[in-house]
């Protein structure tokens, strides 16, 4: 007999709905249970070819051998009407069931001959077609007690269809395996996984991601292809609903033309739309449609796009644009580049990050020109990226330029921007344009942060602003923000400077409160506080009170000492002093010789300044500027125009350094020494470094241009 004859279509539909009578559903469960054989298989009962107590060994069996050659024969040869996956499916089937059925005879019959074994699969595979062709065994997978075919035991027949129920569940799971193989090379699979990489995932880990995405895939697409199924056949029954109510209605007008009076047998049709509802929401609604389509288009800008790949001819402009030199224009590079490869601003982020790591010194220029770029989209943060960089290579002016830019194209600077314009100002010593971005950033609703507020308070405490950087300090204090040592420390040193007693003692007081204990530099800057304001008994008490603390009075801390008695013209104390303190084995250094110049100076004791001067000359250091100020007025009033003019070449060459007071006292020493022409030369300097002469000044040069004041003799 053929085999795949017997075995037809219709036939393994049958065992496939006979199994699945047994194991529920196979579409809505992927499990199945597997039955285990705990008794061994029974021999064949009365079959066809054989007596009721033959044996697999009768001689009046036809043989196995050939008749097994011949059904494969005919297998191979036979043209059926059914289609290749059917013939597939049907010999993988039978594959599979002839191999597990083999292991189980040969396990329950170890001492049969391969042949023997043989004759035995032949005869359950007839048996088991033949019974599934005449669908007698809907009976035995349901439940019934009878048996299918008194041909076999019971036992016999619970292995047929254990196996059966195996070979079907091991066909599914190829099944699954195969189309897992197909969604594990789906594009939005792909697409995460090389996200995943992006971001560091790698080896087992992005495996299992891999796995676990492409089964979700594969479940979607299940879910929605039962959805799919449900509605046709909604649409089955609602068309068969439809037929019947006709069929009905047709009925009730028969019935009502015989009996002469008016009834309704059919049921009422359903009207309007279905409404679905999950956790109250109406979904049904068409605002969630509107809801959807934008999501959808947020998607689309916030999930990462890959750019456009560089290949041909714009592959060599891209060379030629990361090999350019700094001194190149980018535009006709550029605008060649637009026109091949019609950029977006993925493509320009991917073109911006190469130059940045191949031509770092070109980069801020082309990033500057795309802000003009229509394709680039430039946004707010593009712009502060560029002032950023241009203000930690402290290019002021290039800064500048971009925040014009950036005013003009309608893009007012952010939150970002203007921390950034508030460092940038603050670390170039402009304090008005720093006060104009710090009250932007906080008509913002922006909270400063402890950055910015050691911006703004470092650069009030060196412009010589020290209590408006205190009031910042307090204000830190009241948002719990603790300042540091670094930003009290220069509070005090500019109170020091500017010889704001009161304000410098509130400065050490508040670091005591805040834990910072008395230091040699804290001690020293009161020391020279009291020393600027010319009040030496609080600058000895505070010197006494370092001396207490057990440090050694510096350098620094004894010159600041000698400045609070010169500005009382205690001369006899001072160098009561320094007495003491040599005694004690300190030796001066720069700084207090350069305050005894300057004291002698006043007191035009030239001999002696000099000769402090040769004191700072062993020590092999360069005398203080403030020195060169001290002789140039000595000099000048002295009349010795030589060393006057050289001193005053020393301070002409370093100007930027000079105060509103050091340019006052060098004109009004240049006027009394007779040097009107230069004095006026200096007074010209003060204003173009913005200062403005004081009255007394004003006064004095208008006298020495009016009486021509004459310059003494030579000396």
């Amino acid at each position: 007999m053929n085999l795949k004859q017997l075995v037809s279509r219709r036939t393994i539909n049958s065992l496939s709905r006979l199994n699945n009578g047994r194991i529920l559903s196979q579409i809505a469960s992927s499990q199945r249970s597997v039955f285990c054989v705990h008794s061994p298989v029974s021999p064949p009962r009365r079959e066809p070819y054989v007596g009721k107590n033959a044996s697999f060994h009768d001689s009046k069996r036809p043989c196995f051998s050939f008749t097994f050659s011949r059904s494969i024969h005919a297998l191979q040869e036979a043209n059926v009407s059914v289609s290749e996956d059917d013939d597939g499916a049907m010999n993988e089937y039978l594959s599979r069931f002839v191999w597990i059925m083999r292991g189980k005879l040969n396990q329950a019959y170890p001492d049969s001959d391969k042949q023997t074994v043989d004759g035995m699969l032949l005869i359950i595979v007839e048996n088991v077609v033949a019974e599934m062709e005449k669908g007698g065994l809907q009976s035995k997978l349901s439940g019934d007690a009878s048996l299918p075919s008194q041909d076999f035991s019971e036992d016999l027949w619970q292995t047929v269809w254990e196996v059966s129920n195996k070979v079907l569940e091991d066909m599914e799971k190829e099944r699954k395996k195969e189309k897992m193989k197909g969604f594990m090379q789906d594009e939005e699979v792909k697409e995460m996984c090389r996200f995943a990489a992006e971001v560091g995932i790698r080896g087992d880990m992005l495996r299992e991601l891999r796995f676990k995405w492409a089964q979700e895939k594969m479940e979607q697409r299940e879910f929605y292809r039962s959805l799919e199924l449900l509605r046709e056949e909604a649409l089955k029954e609602e068309k068969e609903d439809e037929k019947d109510s006709d069929n009905a209605e047709a009925i009730g007008e028969d019935i009502a033309v015989g009996e002469g009076k008016p009834k309704v047998v059919s049921l009422p049709k359903r009207r309007g739309k279905f409404k679905y509802k999950i956790y109250g929401l109406d979904l049904s609604d068409p605002k969630w449609a509107e809801v959807a389509d934008k999501i959808h288009e947020y998607e689309e800008i916030t999930w990462p796009q890959e750019p456009k790949p560089v290949s041909g001819k714009s592959k060599l402009v891209t060379e030629k644009i990361l090999a350019m030199k700094v001194e190149d224009d980018p535009s006709p590079c550029l605008a060649e580049w637009e026109e091949l490869m019609q950029p977006n601003r993925v493509d320009w982020t991917a073109l911006l990050d190469r130059l940045k790591e191949q031509n770092p010194h070109k980069y801020l220029k082309v990033a500057e020109h795309l802000l003009d770029v229509e394709s680039f989209q430039a946004n707010v943060r593009d712009y502060s990226k560029l002032i950023d960089a241009y203000a930690k290579d402290i290019s002021l002016e290039d800064a500048e330029r971009i925040l014009k830019k950036m005013y003009a194209n309608g893009i007012p600077p952010d939150t970002t921007t203007a921390t950034i314009l508030v460092h940038m100002y603050c670390k170039a010593g402009k304090l008005d344009q720093a006060e104009e971005a710090f009250k932007s950033l906080k008509n913002q609703g922006f909270r400063p942060d402890m950055k910015v507020y050691n911006s703004m308070i470092m650069a009030h405490a060196n412009a010589g602003k020290p209590t408006k950087g205190e009031s910042l300090m307090r204000e830190m204090d009241t948002r719990d923000m603790k300042p540091s040592e670094e930003i009290y420390m220069a509070l005090l040193r500019s109170f020091a400077q500017t010889a704001d007693v009161a304000g410098a003692s509130r400065i050490t007081t508040t670091m005591q409160f805040a834990g910072f204990q008395p230091s040699l530099e804290s001690c020293t800057l009161l020391v020279e506080a009291y020393g600027q304001a010319g009040d030496p008994d609080m600058a000895r008490n505070n010197l006494d009170y370092i001396i207490k603390l057990g440090h050694k009075p510096d350098d620094r801390c004894i010159a600041s000492m000698i400045t609070a008695y010169m500005k009382k013209n205690l001369l006899d104390k001072a160098l009561n002093l320094l007495l003491h303190l040599e005694k004690d084995g300190f030796e001066p250094g720069v700084h207090t010789y350069a305050v005894l110049v300057d004291w002698f100076g006043r007191l035009q004791l030239i001999d002696e300044a000099e000769q402090i001067l040769d004191k700072i000359a062993l020590q092999g250091e360069a005398p203080p500027f403030k020195v060169h100020i001290s002789l140039c007025d000595m000099y000048s009033r002295a009349g010795m125009e030589k060393k006057a003019l050289q001193t005053l070449g020393a301070i002409e060459a370093k100007k930027e350094q000079l105060g509103s007071g050091d340019f006052e006292r060098v004109v009004n020493g240049l006027i009394a020494g007779g040097f009107v022409r230069e004095a006026q030369r200096v007074h010209v300097l003060m204003e173009a470094q913005g200062f403005v002469p004081s009255d007394s000044l004003k006064v004095a040069l208008m006298a020495s241009e009016a009486f021509g004041r004459k310059r003494p003799g030579m000396r």
